[in-house]
């Protein structure tokens, strides 16, 4: 019997350097074609328990709201391709956030998706779980605190709002994850190693999958992807070919707490069945 390691994807940067005592070198120029197989080249190791990861190459922190955000680089006022990955992310990323929880005297840093225009944001419960401050990063770079309105632990699902004018949300589309099959293109976006607005893609490799995470709720019926899932991704979406989200990006099995392949997503029709009670503020 083979001996499963689930991780949940929250990521915790580690505390950074002082800096240099001369001025750092311009920092390179960043292409985001370059960035998974450049992410994916690190050497990480994390504990098991809280998820934490330390690159033994880079450390990155919490974007920078003064930083140009990833998803206002897409490329715009250009025809694309309906169904290919630049116009899924074209459409998706606007609505996909960057979460930053204080837990103690540390940080997590999760994803989320945007679900209405009043602000409400759909994340997994161990993204926020012990957080006594949250912060919501959209892709414009504007950032707002959070509130808590409901959380599932057992399903590791949360709601959390926060209160910006409704021209600055762009939900998402929810699909329908009763209609996936395994070989379905999907795409990853959320926050790996708190990149923020990072696409990946892949493919369904399985369905109704189960395990636990490390918060130590049981999942099952999980769909399993080999697009790229670090820590950082939890609580983003997983996307079809059609621009739709069809799962919530929860957990990885891996022995290095990186990926090699193997992740997994909530079905979102899971997910419709519990937003009624976690917008009412329901936590269990």
């Amino acid at each position: 019997m083979v001996a499963h390691q689930y991780f949940d994807n929250s990521f915790q940067p580690s505390v950074p350097a002082a800096p240099p005592a001369s001025p750092p070198s311009p920092p390179p120029k960043r292409f985001r074609r370059g960035l998974l197989a450049a992410v994916a080249a690190l050497t990480v190791a994390g504990g098991a328990g809280s998820g934490a990861i330390a690159a033994a190459l880079v450390a990155h922190a919490a974007p920078s709201a003064a930083a140009t955000p990833a998803a206002a680089t897409a490329v715009q006022g250009t025809s694309l391709s309906s169904g290919t990955a630049e116009s899924i992310y074209a459409q998706v990323s606007p609505g996909v956030v960057t979460i930053t929880s204080t837990v103690g005297n540390g940080q997590a840093i999760g994803s989320g998706i945007v679900l209405d225009s009043r602000g409400d944001i759909l994340t997994n419960a161990h993204v926020i779980a012990g957080a006594r401050q949250m912060q919501v990063t959209l892709s414009t770079g504007q950032t707002a605190a959070a509130t808590l309105v409901g959380s599932n632990s057992a399903a590791d699902l949360a709601v959390i709002r926060i209160s910006v004018p409704a021209s600055s949300l762009h939900p998402v589309n929810l699909g329908n994850s009763g209609s996936v099959q395994v070989g379905d293109s999907v795409y990853a976006i959320g926050s790996p190693f708190g990149l923020s607005g990072t696409l990946t893609e892949g493919i369904v490799s399985n369905l109704n999958q189960g395990g636990a995470v490390s918060t130590g709720a049981s999942q099952s019926g999980l769909i399993q992807t080999d697009a790229a899932i670090n820590p950082g991704n939890s609580g983003g979406p997983l996307v079809n070919a059609a621009g739709q989200v069809i799962g919530i990006n929860n957990s990885i099995e891996s022995p290095v707490n990186g990926n090699v392949g193997v992740g997994f997503a909530i079905p979102i029709n899971q997910v419709k069945q519990l937003l009624p009670a976690l917008e009412g503020g329901s936590n269990l």
